[in-house]
C-alpha cells in the first residue's frame, strides 16, 4: 500500500495522542488516539495502523486496526486486512472480502445527492458484528 500523492504521511514509528485535523489527505500508518477531523479531505488507514479514534472525514480507507465510530459524508472503504470496531455513518460503504467489522452501518445520501433526487429515498441501516468474512463463498 502507497500512499496517494499529495498526502500528509505519518509513519509506522509515530505516535500521537489527541485532535487531528486539517484540510488534505492523510494517510496514517501509526498509533493514534482522540480525534480525526478532515472534513473535505480523504483519510487511509494504512495496514500497520492502530488507530483508537472518533473520525470525522470525506472519504476513509482502512487496511489497518480502527477502534472508534465513523462518520463520512462520502465513501467508507473496508479493504480485506481491515479490522474495525465502531459504527458507521456514510454515503456508501464498501467491504472487501475477509474485512472485520463490529458495529452499526448507517448509509445516507449526502444533502447535495438528496436535494437532486425528487423521490423518496429509503435509508438502509443494518447492525452487524461479524469475526469471520461477512461474505463467503457458497460450498461446492
Amino acid at each position: 500500500m502507497k500512499p496517494a500523492e499529495g498526502s500528509t504521511v505519518i509513519g509506522k514509528s509515530v505516535v500521537i495522542r489527541g485532535e487531528l485535523s486539517g484540510e488534505e489527505d492523510l494517510y496514517i500508518d501509526g498509533d493514534i488516539e482522540g480525534t480525526i477531523t478532515l472534513k473535505e479531505s480523504c483519510l487511509t488507514i494504512g495496514p500497520n495502523a492502530r488507530v483508537r479514534a472518533d473520525i470525522s472525514v470525506r472519504d476513509v480507507t482502512v487496511f489497518g486496526h480502527l477502534t472508534g465510530n465513523v462518520q463520512a459524508t462520502g465513501r467508507v472503504d473496508l479493504r480485506q486486512s481491515a479490522i474495525v470496531n465502531g459504527d458507521i455513518l456514510a454515503g456508501r460503504l464498501c467491504i472487501e472480502e475477509s474485512a472485520i467489522l463490529k458495529g452499526s452501518v448507517e448509509l445516507k445520501l449526502s444533502s447535495e445527492a438528496q436535494s437532486k433526487s425528487s423521490t423518496a429515498v429509503a435509508t438502509p441501516s443494518a447492525s452487524v458484528e461479524a469475526s469471520a468474512p461477512l461474505f463467503s463463498q457458497p460450498q461446492a
